[in-house]
């Protein structure tokens, strides 16, 4: 009784309904996966601007011990991007300074800003990972 309600022998497969589950639970795993793996490569794209703007204050500490100063020109300073930066990064200068880096578009994270004060304050003024 039990093999007339299986396949016939020698028949191999699937049935539609085993298939349709399959995808079922395939596409829901998708559907929680997706949105975090995308919030997760979007704030390692943030590390960029948390780690040059950590330069940048290095660089206009170093400029400062020697001119008593600070400076609006990052190059001056000594501070350059190498590769494709994802981030614009500008500066403030005189008694104080204030270093933003602003996401460029098209890059995952267009409209994420950071800045860091002459004090090592580092915010996160405009977040693109929320």
């Amino acid at each position: 009784m039990l093999g007339k309600l299986n396949k016939k022998r020698g028949q191999r497969g699937f049935t539609l309904i085993e298939l349709m589950i399959v995808v079922a639970i395939v596409g829901i795993l998708a559907a929680i996966a997706i949105p975090n793996f995308l919030r997760y490569q979007c704030k390692a794209r943030q590390s960029e601007a948390k780690s040059l703007l950590g330069a940048i204050r290095t660089n206009q500490e170093a400029y400062y011990a020697e001119y008593d100063t600070y400076t609006t020109s990052l190059a001056s300073a000594g501070f350059a991007t190498k590769g494709d930066a994802k981030y614009s990064y500008t500066s403030t200068g005189g008694t104080t300074y204030t270093a933003t880096a602003t996401g460029k578009s098209g890059t995952g994270v267009a409209g994420d800003a950071w800045t860091m004060t002459s004090g090592g304050t580092l915010t996160n003024t405009a977040n693109a990972c929320s």
